[in-house]
């Protein structure tokens, strides 16, 4: 004979269960691959940023 005390226990069960910690290292790893890229692009573009930078800054001393 099932009670209401079970069937609110088995949906109390069902609710508790989480998955956090699984969204917690999907998140963690999204925020590696991000840095990831822009460390790739700030390589890849650092020497023309940096040149850009300077010119404006001469320019802008002259």
């Amino acid at each position: 004979m099932i009670t209401q005390f079970d069937i609110f226990s088995t949906w109390l069960k069902a609710q508790t269960k989480s998955d956090r910690g699984a969204a917690m290292v999907e998140y963690a790893l999204l925020l590696a691959l991000i840095a990831i890229v822009a460390i790739a692009a700030l390589r890849l573009l650092g020497g023309t940023v940096s040149n850009e930078f300077s010119s404006i800054n001469s320019g802008l001393n002259a």
